[in-house]
């Protein structure tokens, strides 16, 4: 079974060795590969499932795609707690330790340049939910008013009064959704002023994520790390009076949305 290259992130060389017991994608060591000042941090990985054709049937595997994300992730954060990492995409490959240097050497005034901008910074994701949103194309969504509030609905005596309830209830849901964004918007003014960048991401959608409400603001934000605990208490100062709406804050991540490498085709394996 041939062996390839798994590259994780390339970062300036550590000031101590890897955790022993650091493992990435397939249960394979971590370890790194110097080159020029650089190092790659690599494990091996079998060409039954890295090789580009195994990896078209792979990526529709959801179980198999969540462990070698997790996996994935695991090494990045290693990483990014003792240093900063430039993370490259999930699943980028090469044939051996050759490839990987000469990948390297292709991309070094790229790397140095984001190591230089990106040294002592790291990423913190904030999202905004509208909580009891009504889904994308659910109706006129107030029949289940009812329901969620736990007490009947008002019962229409005609026509005329169920129109006129809807259109009350479109109207409050349309206050809503202007007070939310109204408030993401503050947020996101005031989050960007302490941070160095800020990138807007797509809403994400609840059906893909599971996660409860409707996505307003999906935003990253870079941050020095002697900053940081200001920064999360500025949005956890957001979290207590702020009814109908959620703030999710995660992170320290490695800076992901920041590097300026995503466009960066993965590694060939051949």
């Amino acid at each position: 079974m041939t062996a390839l290259r798994y590259v994780y992130a390339v970062c300036r060389p550590l000031t101590a060795p890897l955790q022993a017991e650091l493992r990435g994608v397939a249960g394979a060591p971590a370890r790194q590969l110097e080159h020029h000042g650089l190092i790659a941090v690599v494990s091996q990985v079998p060409d039954s499932d890295f090789s580009e054709e195994a990896l078209r049937t792979r990526l529709e595997d959801m179980d198999w795609l969540t462990a070698t994300a997790r996996a994935h992730q695991n090494v990045i954060d290693a990483l990014t707690g003792v240093t900063t990492p430039l993370p490259l995409r999930m699943a980028t490959v090469f044939r051996d330790d050759s490839a990987v240097r000469v990948m390297m050497e292709k991309r070094e005034d790229a790397f140095r340049h984001a190591l230089d901008r990106l040294d002592g910074r790291v990423e913190w994701g904030v999202k905004i939910f509208m909580e009891n949103a009504d889904g994308e194309g659910g109706g006129d969504g107030g029949e289940d008013t009812g329901a969620r509030t736990g007490s009947a609905a008002p019962k229409a005596m005609s026509g005329r009064d169920y129109l006129r309830q809807r259109r009350m209830r479109t109207t409050a849901r349309e206050e809503q959704w202007r007070q939310v964004e109204e408030f993401a918007r503050r947020l996101h003014e005031s989050l960007s002023a302490q941070a160095e960048d800020s990138r807007l991401h797509a809403p994400q959608n609840p059906q893909l994520s599971g996660a409860a409400g409707r996505n307003v603001l999906n935003a990253a934000y870079l941050v020095p790390r002697a900053r940081s605990e200001e920064f999360v208490t500025l949005v956890d100062r957001t979290k207590d009076d702020t009814p109908g709406i959620r703030v999710e804050l995660t992170g320290p991540w490695a800076a992901y949305s920041f590097t300026g490498l995503a466009e960066e085709s993965a590694g060939e394996p051949t």
